[in-house]
């Protein structure tokens, strides 16, 4: 009966034993498979608001017909507004065209030479420039301001050039860097923005670029400028001074216990007018991205406007 009752025993501890394991390999693998994901997968990125819970921002006043409000600290989405249909962006393609830049550069004081034939095409297209000229050596970091800050379509390709060889090349760059960071409504047909049918996006899609690319200091730093000055170059013997398209329209940037940091803004008639930009309220930092309002550069700066009354309905919370 000892025996019997020994071996039992030890069946019963074989057994736990067995359980245990199956258990430590469940979650061990539960965990890699989380890692693999990181911060790269699109949930890690932006989290949907939980159910049952309300939005503190209502989309009723917005004159942009997509919108999204992202709280940085926690990659929460506390408004949206047809985040996820198609849209077309517009020059805030030029955010990925920047960032992906940014991370294929060696050198950012390098100069690049613009060559004369891609003017022509720009021109002839109507393509907001920064005001450089065919045959100008410029340095990488004021093409990279150039290209957000007054939108600069000759900076796009002339970075594009540099690093890739051509537009084209870069943009595969662009869409590999999108399928990376889980932007899986977009897909990209130039360096510029301008209007292409097979060139759209969503404003959620918009809402993970900026989120990641604001992780990269550089990014940072020209997003959030008002202004900045080139060194002088063959073309330009006193530089040229950049404004950003978005303080000069903005008529009053603070808000009631924060500002707007900085913004990047787009516009054609198919994509109407759009904004991505980066607020402060409270000490926290919020993201938002509109699309879609009407209006164009000369008319009310409704996606300007959309911004303003959103970080200041943030600020009476």
């Amino acid at each position: 009966m000892v025996q019997k009752t020994k071996k039992k025993k030890l069946s019963v501890q074989i057994l736990l034993a067995r359980v245990l394991l199956v258990a430590v390999i469940t979650i061990a693998y539960s965990s890699i498979s989380n890692c693999e994901k990181g911060p790269l997968h699109r949930k890690a990125e932006i989290e949907e608001t939980p159910p049952g819970s309300t939005a503190p921002i209502s989309t009723d006043t917005l004159y942009s017909s997509h919108a999204i409000l992202v709280c940085l600290d926690d990659r929460s989405i506390l408004m949206e507004k047809n985040s996820e249909e198609k849209i077309y962006p517009a020059s805030l393609t030029k955010m990925m065209t920047v960032m992906v830049a940014i991370e294929n550069l060696k050198d950012l004081q390098e100069e690049i030479t613009l060559n004369d034939s891609m003017f022509q095409k720009l021109y002839h297209a109507n393509a907001t420039t920064a005001g450089f000229q065919p045959g100008e050596k410029v340095r990488a970091i004021s093409l990279l301001y150039g290209a957000l800050l007054p939108s600069g379509a000759e900076c796009c390709i002339g970075l594009a050039d540099r690093i890739a060889g051509s537009e084209q090349a870069f943009v595969k760059m662009m869409n590999r860097k999108a399928a990376d960071i889980g932007l899986y409504d977009t897909h990209f047909t130039n360096t510029t923005g301008l209007h292409e049918e097979n060139h759209s996006t969503t404003v959620k899609d918009m809402a993970v670029l900026l989120c990641h690319a604001l992780q990269n200091d550089t990014f940072r730093e020209i997003f959030t400028a008002t202004r900045y000055s080139t060194l002088p170059t063959n073309k330009h013997p006193d530089g040229i001074t950049f404004y950003s398209t978005m303080f000069t329209r903005i008529k009053d940037i603070s808000s009631n216990n924060g500002k707007i940091l900085g913004g990047k803004t787009g516009y054609t008639n198919k994509a109407g007018l759009c904004l991505a930009s980066l607020g402060k309220e409270r000490g926290k930092e919020y993201l938002l991205v509109t699309a879609g309002a009407k209006g164009d550069y000369q008319s009310e700066q409704y996606n300007i406007i959309d911004a303003i009354n959103v970080y200041n309905s943030l600020g009476k919370e």
